[in-house]
């Protein structure tokens, strides 16, 4: 009974997973992404984590089914609650592996990125997760 009463009491959240991948010239990978607000359309690979997995697990998944590059999650950067009942977890990463290949379904377009260099449109917590190397 009390198991039961502490469950529906007991806030849920969902996660967002998102992180700076950045390959051995510095640049940072970016994304612009189809379902989000126009003006605001460029920023780092994102997504929600699935029950059972990992944080870290979370963010390869994404880099992978998002750009087809496999991803060594390095260490958390950030970590904040968001807006409403989401908590938002971003992490250092670099490429291993794969090939460069969009997901058209979610994703517009993918490039390497300069950290002085990035898309005017970013959004503007990524662009502080990039400039901040990884760290709000």
């Amino acid at each position: 009974m009390l198991r039961k009463w502490v469950g529906r009491r007991r806030a849920r959240f969902m996660v967002g997973v998102t992180g700076v991948v950045r390959d051995g010239a510095g640049r940072v990978l970016l994304l612009k992404h189809r379902f989000w607000p126009e003006g605001r359309q460029w920023g780092l690979p994102s997504g929600y984590a699935n029950k059972g997995e990992t944080f870290e697990e979370t963010f390869a998944r994404e880099v992978r089914e998002e750009t087809g590059l496999e991803v060594r999650v390095r260490r958390i950067a950030h970590v904040k609650s968001g807006f409403q009942m989401r908590m938002e977890v971003a992490y250092e990463a670099e490429p291993v592996g794969g090939t460069m290949r969009v997901n058209s379904f979610e994703i517009l377009e993918a490039g390497w990125f300069g950290p002085d260099d990035l898309p005017d449109d970013i959004q503007p917590e990524h662009r502080l997760l990039v400039s901040h190397g990884g760290q709000v």
